[in-house]
């Protein structure tokens, strides 16, 4: 796919899901695919007849003298290229590194998509938890890999007995959905950046606010139907534009994209998000975090901090694991990589950010494959640290024991008049800072003009932003010493509305010295969900109102002469659809809904609006 939108969403999620076709760029090295892998594609039958399209490099020298366990990756972007006789250019596993290490690899296209029979679900809900794998349908993700693992002992030969799961992004997921009464033959899991919970913070949704610029491009190619499997998906429609902020704006409302140019009812997952606005059972199903339990393989959890799709996810998959499997085996990575980043070539660098290293290559030859090699092959040693996270505020690797790390204290830094931020609470009584959010005139996500989605968005400089009058910003006194936050942050926020609903934006930034308002984190809670994501509620016109809501997990030093600044603004546009800012259904409101909001933020003593985090000493 070419379609200029895609670009930031589709296609990224596409190569992230299939690493190896992408993550080399050094030259082709299918001669060594074709002379070390011999290429099987099968129909593996399960149990409840449906067939899953296989396909299985199995290395030539396997065989019971020389055995070699599987690495398998489920993926509803195609397991091809197709026919026996076709190669991957590159791989055949999720790297070079595994690649050449030997494995029989095994790519498989899930229910529903590309060669494999049945119907596709948007993430699977998992069977309860005390379904057994091995018991007759209704079936899962889980039961669907225990059964093609089953079969691959059975009829691979030259096989050690052991299989590993790997996957990036709805891969990913697949990954985390295998954990679940697994098969005993699953011996470690890699889920990266894993979808898990699409109401939340992946993908779909966050804290309710729907992702509009992602999904659009996304379900265009990805919410295609078909009748029968296919080896290709066409697109719905065809769709490109040079200014996504120009054309979401002159699209309208939410309704206006299932007009006849667009997807015109025909998207049946496009239809099921905007239909279902409210966390009920369709997005409770699918949130895979309550399944993590009885955890028994080895699990290495992958996530970027500037992945704009799935740190949600891997942030929260690790940490329900964590609490659910005590003394299950369960590490965490957290680097500066977008989505996926881990798996190219090289990622010393990121917009104007400089690592000083290449970060992709150090996670996969110290981290990834040593994973592997030590719980598939019996092979050198792993022993990291709980969790390897990346400091985005001194590009250094760092540490920990556990996840946020224990020595982290809590502090809260607070809004006060005159747009200052302090660590100490109000004591007066100031007015509160007001800004009016127009629908008509929404807050650009990012600077420029952009036609696809601006990946740097999330390290982005913010004095674009900073100098509407739509967005209030309020920083620090210069720092004295260096400050580092690990952990999740809390937004605090006291505020009023003259309409009946509203979005909250709240942007954690670094202010550098030479004035760069460099981005660390942001997140959106979309205010009708404040005291329930299952029941939303309208705000009193005008009336001073709590709304709280967790940003997701950082570890950045802001560095002595630095300033931490906080902004908060109500639409972020066309990253989240508009909110008419009046209690209506979004997904069916019409041009008249979207009214003009006077939006205060209250700081006072009594009205202590503040930002919690977690500081490490």
């Amino acid at each position: 796919m070419t379609n200029p939108i895609l670009t930031g969403s589709l296609l990224v999620a596409l190569l992230a899901a299939a690493p190896a076709a992408y993550s080399q760029s050094r030259a082709p090295d299918s001669t060594f695919v074709r002379e070390n892998y011999t290429k099987l594609e099968r129909q593996v039958a399960m149990r409840d007849g449906v067939k899953l399209h296989t396909v299985i490099y199995v290395p030539k020298d396997a065989s019971a003298a020389t055995p070699y366990p599987f690495l398998m990756q489920r993926t509803p972007y195609s397991a091809g290229p197709y026919g026996e006789d076709k190669y991957r250019r590159r791989g055949p596993g999720p790297s070079q590194e595994l690649s050449r290490e030997k494995y029989i690899f095994v790519h498989q296209d899930v229910r529903g998509r590309y060669l494999s029979e049945g119907q596709f679900e948007e993430m699977t809900p998992a069977l309860a938890p005390n379904q057994p794998a091995s018991a007759k349908p209704p079936h899962d993700e889980s039961t669907d890999t225990y059964d093609t693992i089953e079969w691959l002992l059975q009829n691979i030969a030259g096989n050690n007995g052991r299989v590993g799961l790997i996957g990036i992004s709805y891969p990913g997921f697949y990954a985390s959905a295998a954990l679940p009464n697994a098969h005993p033959a699953l011996k470690a899991v890699s889920p990266q950046a894993p979808v898990t919970d699409e109401f939340m913070g992946d993908d779909a949704r966050h804290k309710g606010a729907f992702f509009l610029l992602d999904n659009f491009g996304f379900l265009n190619y990805f919410d295609v139907p078909r009748s029968q499997p296919v080896a290709e998906y066409k697109e719905l429609f065809k769709f490109e534009t040079k200014d996504a902020y120009k054309f979401f704006l002159e699209l309208g409302p939410l309704k206006n994209a299932n007009g006849t140019k667009y997807f015109n009812n025909r998207g049946r997952i496009w239809n099921e998000y905007l239909e279902h606005e409210n966390y009920d059972v369709y997005w409770q199903t699918r949130n895979i975090r309550p399944a993590l339990t009885g955890v028994k393989p080895a699990v290495l959890v992958v996530g970027g901090w500037f992945d704009a799709e799935d740190l949600f996810g891997a942030l929260n998959t690790y940490k329900a694991i964590e609490k659910q499997n005590p003394g299950a085996t369960n590490h965490l990575v957290m680097g500066p990589w977008t989505h996926g980043a881990w798996a190219r070539p090289d990622w010393s660098t990121f917009g104007p950010l400089r690592f000083g290293s290449n970060t992709a290559q150090t996670f996969r030859e110290t981290l990834e494959t040593p994973f592997f090699n030590f719980y598939l092959k019996d092979k050198g040693t792993f022993n990291p640290a709980e969790a390897t996270v990346f400091n985005t505020g001194t590009n250094e690797w760092k540490t920990y024991p556990a996840w946020p790390p224990a020595p982290a204290e809590p502090r809260t830094v607070y809004f006060q008049e005159s747009g200052r931020l302090a660590f100490t609470s109000p004591t007066t009584t100031p007015k509160p800072t007001q800004y009016v959010s127009d629908p008509a005139k929404p807050v650009p996500y990012t600077s420029g003009v952009h036609g696809e989605r601006n990946n740097e968005y999330m390290i982005e400089d913010q004095r674009f932003a900073a100098k509407r009058s739509d967005v209030l910003t309020f920083h620090t006194e210069t720092l004295p010493q260096d400050l580092t936050l690990a952990g999740p942050l809390t937004a605090d926020l006291f505020v009023s509305t003259s309409g009946t609903d509203a979005d909250f934006i709240v942007k954690v930034i670094d202010e550098q010295p030479d004035g760069t308002q460099r981005l660390v984190r942001a997140e959106v809670m979309r205010g009708r969900f404040r005291n329930s994501f299952e029941k939303p509620e309208p705000f009193k016109p005008n009336e001073p109102t709590k709304v709280t809501y967790e940003l997701p997990d950082v570890l950045h030093t802001f560095k002595q002469g630095h300033r931490l600044m906080v902004q908060m603004q109500s639409t972020w546009f066309p990253l989240v659809d508009r909110n008419p800012q009046q209690f209506v259904p979004i997904a069916t409101a019409d041009a008249k809904d979207f009214k003009k909001a006077t939006i205060k933020l209250y700081h006072d003593a009594q009205h202590p609006s503040a930002v919690r985090m977690q500081v490490l000493p």
